[in-house]
């Protein structure tokens, strides 16, 4: 374990390791932290139990429909090493071994890391979700005492499911980083691969059946029936409520997950190919110590969300304070990380540390972006509002054209960040064009290691989306009826946090579609690095490499110019 390390890189390694269980230690405090809460009365449990018994069902069926998928695609990763063999880091690191010894153990690798990935993405998303149903009635009770209390209790379950997230996922990195060194990226193949397979199933299993109970449950309600949303009269407003949970908690929380693993893999690889070009494994120690700074960063970034107990307070306002703590503690120790870290690497320290930061940028960028274009205070909500005035088809033309306008700027700061990182990289001296590519591939997937580095809080704001809407519901079902102060009051304070939620919602959509476009750069890259390397060993001439051919869109520039003209007509619209 932890071979060739230097004595301060194997504590690193060993502190990263710490983090992690941290990460997941903190999650089980803020359970208990949360379960203590009162759930309420008779009418408001009843109701919750139909939310959570549906949420179940939902999951448990989903997962039988999984399971068989993931027995067969083990067996595949672990006859992959006939199809693409051990590198030769994994015979370095095996160097005692025959070649057949080190292609079993590749081989139990990457169908074991396979497995894990599965089940790390499975946990957050299963784990997360029903932590999300234990706090929407509890939050609904709180509100019948104050604004703060609701804020807290719904923000601190969704931080469970970004620590569920931010710890399983660094474990998972760490420990096979642990065990197979320089080969760590044979086995991560499996990983990252666990990973997507069950954010796939998640995502967009859960997104469709929300969306469909969803408008199914106003179609029904509003337009038949001519009732309000969540009224105890339409009985598809329980599935409404659980389609919240499958789709915006557990679906969401998975695909983060994903990119949080699929970005670390293209680090670790790209930091490998430098590793080989320099010499230094402080290419593939540093996006691991990045990550461990940000679990840190998201807990105490956690009690920096709080509104006062009395009247109800600006809930956005509190979340992004706690994300801007986060970020502006975060990217300080970067720097002195990076400084004292880093002062050996051929590049300089602070490119790394820019290209890190950069990716915080990025993250803070697409929030503002978001809540311009979905808080309920901005003028293009208010611009919608005004179109309702004059019927649905003003209404729908109105929101359309407002979403085509609000991806365009999103796109443009992600090509930003691209064209940042190649700035930063791409002005190193005395590089060949060869290598000036790779650490321009290294710098983008620091801007993703980067931009997740607060994913802790990035879960966090996500979860609480629909534990504030099933909140609300239940109050809407469970207080039916009722007209004293206290619960007009909390159905006020939860009718803002509903709001707020749907905002949190769509800022970490906005988080999760950006990391997963700089991910995809930075995979592009480290596949075509990949690939030229097999093309080495085979004796093909630098000129007939798949990497020098063509236009390609692992190049970073090709990819930003794919983005902007893609933007285009979304804009013209």
């Amino acid at each position: 374990m932890l071979h060739g390390l230097t004595g301060f890189e194997q504590m690193a390694v060993w502190g990263i390791f710490g983090i992690s269980i941290l990460g997941l230690l903190y999650a089980l405090f803020l359970r208990r932290e949360v379960l203590r809460e009162d759930k309420g009365d008779e009418k408001m449990i009843q109701v919750w139990g139909a939310i959570r018994d549906g949420a179940d069902a939902y999951l448990t069926k989903q997962l039988r429909t999984i399971l068989p998928a993931i027995v067969v695609l083990t067996f595949a990763l672990f006859y992959s090493v006939y199809i693409v063999p051990p590198s030769s880091e994994a015979l370095e690191r095996f160097a005692g071994y025959s070649d057949a010894h080190v292609r079993l153990i590749i081989a139990f690798g990457r169908a074991l890391a396979f497995i894990m990935g599965a089940v790390f993405s499975l946990l957050v998303g299963q784990l997360g979700m029903r932590m999300a149903v234990q706090a929407n009635v509890r939050v609904a009770q709180c509100a019948r005492k104050s604004f703060g209390d609701a804020l807290r209790v719904a923000y601190r379950a969704g931080t469970i499911t970004g620590m569920l997230t931010d710890g399983l996922g660094l474990f998972g990195g760490t420990i096979i980083f642990m065990i197979f060194g320089v080969a760590a990226p044979d086995a991560l193949l499996g990983f990252g691969f666990g990973g997507t397979l069950l954010a796939l199933f998640m995502r967009v299993g859960g997104g469709i059946y929300t969306k469909a109970a969803d408008v199914g449950a106003d179609l029904v309600g509003k337009v038949e029936a001519g009732i309000p949303e969540d009224d105890p009269r339409n009985p598809a407003v329980i599935a409404d409520l659980v389609g919240d949970n499958v789709g915006d908690c557990a679906g969401m929380a998975a695909d983060i997950f994903e990119s949080y693993e699929v970005t670390i893999v293209s680090a670790l690889i790209l930091g490998l190919a430098l590793y080989t070009l320099t010499g230094s494994m402080a290419w593939i120690i540093y996006p691991l110590l990045v990550r461990g700074i940000g679990v840190l960063c998201s807990i105490i970034g956690t009690y920096a969300v709080k509104a006062p107990a009395g009247k109800p307070g600006n809930a956005m306002k509190a979340i992004f304070r706690g994300y801007l703590t986060s970020a502006v503690i975060s990217v300080a120790l970067f720097g002195a990380l990076a400084y004292f870290y880093l002062q050996n690497i051929s590049c300089g320290w602070w490119r790394p540390f820019a290209a890190t930061t950069l990716g915080v940028l990025l993250a803070i960028c697409i929030d503002r972006l978001t809540e311009y274009f979905t808080g309920t205070h901005a003028e293009p909500v208010r611009e919608i509002r005004r179109a309702t005035r004059t019927g649905p088809a003003t209404t729908i033309l109105s929101g359309l054209s407002i979403g085509y306008e609000s991806s365009v700027w999103a796109i443009l700061v992600i090509a930003s960040t691209i064209l940042g990182s190649i700035f930063i990289f791409g002005s190193m001296p005395g590089v060949s064009a060869a290598a000036k590519v790779t650490y321009i591939l290294y710098g983008v997937a620091m801007t993703g290691i980067g931009m997740l580095t607060l994913t802790g809080n990035n879960v966090a704001m996500d979860s609480f989306g629909p534990i504030a809407d099933n909140a609300n519901g239940i109050g809407e079902i469970g207080w039916h009826g009722r007209k004293d102060e206290a619960t007009l009051t909390a159905r006020r304070i939860m009718s803002d946090l509903d709001a707020v939620g749907n905002t949190t919602k769509a800022i970490t959509k906005g988080v999760a579609i950006g990391s997963a476009v700089i991910a995809a750069v930075s995979l592009f890259g480290s596949f075509m690095v990949d690939v030229s390397k097999v093309q080495a060993s085979m004796g093909v001439p630098e000129a007939g490499w798949l990497n020098t051919l063509g236009i390609r869109v692992s190049v970073p520039t090709v990819f930003v110019g794919m983005l902007i003209g893609g933007a285009l007509p979304w804009l013209f619209s």
